[in-house]
């Protein structure tokens, strides 16, 4: 068996990727184990073709990891070199984004898209304007993405894109005019059924509606090509609610499973963007109580619950921070990002009932998964991305504990978006009911997924394990029947 494995030193941005190999007896051919030669093989081919890239190979190494017991089972999946080929991107798209501020200054940025498997369908998958963005972090998101999407049960491949622009503190018109450059570069390569953008960090609802319009402008085509639009032009209800409504969905069956209820849980969430504002929003709805946010200055903790009308309003509408959020409630403290403990995260070092990941990547520490514990949390849900270490979600499998990775309990938004899509190609729009309903479908369909394949593999309550098989056969199969492209 082969693993990779990344190390917190102080904040989770000070990754280091740390290769570990397991001293094991392998067959030499590949038609019994997955060899240790083999998965060298592959990974090796990674830092060459991908040099200095950890977040991707932590993500690589995660699924060769989990595929294991399906390999031993069914060798046939090691013959087509369907593993090499899914671990590398069908397309990456790469260009340079030149704007103007308003002060007439001339400012370069990257742009990146990475079209990463399109075997069930056009690929799909969001854009992220952050100064961390990085080809690393494209691919490894658009390499997750690929199971997702797959795992949802809808027409829809897996991509990634975005740049290494950083809205915040930027003017309207600043945003408009790099967002038109970003889309006068993209725009030859996407197409209602050739890839279908979304939102991601950092690319909210007005960042999606001036990529919209210079894509209009460039194509002379009204056509759903972007997911995430304004509602009179396009777009669906209960979009920007559903990656967060998604995972408390997810949860709320994982609980079920263990003869539990969300009504009544304590709950830690971080972030403060979309995915965690509807998750708590969707938490009080469901009876549970959240009782910290965060954002990158800070954490809040407010043991009588977040404030959630003061939350949107800082956050929503001022797009302040979360430092003006604390002045205005009654027992709220405010923890700066300087008072972290070293080995991880504020947030996740209080008392709760259940966690809710929903800033970013790594975001929990295999520290922090231990004091999670400590403090009694029986469930952990992630609304971001590869949100835990491979050393934290070590632990979480180990403690029995509910623990859904973000390729399954974030499906939600992904799957509105796709939702959108339908819409759009039918000229209709449905009510927010049965959008809702349908991501709660659609979520649970998820969950009982990896549930029977944990279980098949002998492995029960592994979802890490349940998403990851599950989500490789559907695109491995597709893959296959269509032979090499």
């Amino acid at each position: 068996m082969f693993w990779l494995r990344v190390s917190q030193r102080g904040r989770p941005e000070y990754n280091r990727l740390i290769v570990q190999t397991a001293a094991l007896s392998c067959a030499s051919d590949f038609e019994g184990n997955l060899s240790m030669d083999y998965v060298r093989q592959v990974l090796e081919r990674l830092h060459r073709s991908s040099p200095a890239q950890p977040e991707y190979y932590q993500a690589a190494g995660e699924i060769l990891r989990n595929l294991q017991p399906l390999l031993e089972k069914q060798p046939a999946y090691l013959h087509e070199a369907i593993i090499e080929r899914i671990v590398e991107p069908e397309r990456q798209i790469l260009f340079r984004v030149c704007w103007t501020d308003d002060h007439g200054r001339i400012h370069v940025n990257k742009g990146y898209r990475i079209q990463f498997n399109s075997a069930l369908g056009p690929y799909k998958g969001g854009l992220r304007f952050h100064p961390s963005v990085t080809s690393n972090v494209i691919k490894f998101l658009g390499f997750e993405q690929i199971f997702k999407n797959a795992l949802t049960g809808l027409p829809i491949g897996g991509a990634k894109g975005g740049s290494d622009f950083d809205p915040k503190g930027k003017s309207d018109t600043e945003v408009m005019r790099f967002c038109q450059a970003f889309m006068t570069e993209l725009f030859r390569h996407i197409g209602p059924t050739v890839d279908v953008p979304a939102g991601d960090i950092g690319v909210g609802a007005r960042e999606i509606g001036y990529l919209y319009g210079q894509y209009k402008r460039l194509t002379h085509r009204y056509e759903g090509v972007l997911t995430g639009k304004g509602l009179a032009w396009g777009g669906s209800l209960a979009r920007k609610e559903a990656t967060g409504y998604g995972v408390v969905y997810f949860a709320q069956h994982m609980l079920r499973e263990k003869r539990q209820d969300i009504v009544g849980k304590t709950c830690l969430v971080s972030g403060s963007g979309n995915v965690a504002t509807y998750t708590i929003e969707k938490l009080y709805q469901l009876g549970a109580k959240p009782i910290t946010c965060s954002d990158s200055s800070g954490t809040i903790h407010q043991p009588n619950g977040i404030d959630l009308a003061v939350l949107k309003q800082v956050k929503e509408v001022e797009r302040g921070r979360l430092s003006e959020y604390a002045k205005r409630t009654k027992g709220a403290t405010y923890v700066p990002a300087a008072d972290y403990p070293q080995d991880g995260h504020a947030v996740w070092r209080f008392k709760a009932d259940a966690a809710f990941p929903g800033a970013t990547q790594n975001e929990v520490t295999v520290a922090d998964a231990r004091a999670l514990l400590a403090n009694g949390v029986t469930c952990v849900a992630e609304g971001s991305n590869m949100a835990s270490t491979n050393d934290a979600i070590d632990v979480f499998i180990d403690s029995g504990i509910c623990y859904g990775p973000g390729k399954a309990a974030n499906a939600g938004g992904v799957a509105v978006s796709q939702l959108e899509m339908a819409q759009n190609s039918s000229m209709t729009a449905w009510t927010f009911e049965e959008v809702d309903a349908r991501l709660h479908a659609i979520m649970e369909g998820i969950y009982r997924q990896c549930s029977e394949t944990s279980k098949e593999f002998g492995n029960p309550g592994n979802f890490v394990m349940g998403a990851n098989i599950a989500g490789f056969r559907k695109v491995a199969d597709a893959m296959r029947q269509q032979g090499v492209y």
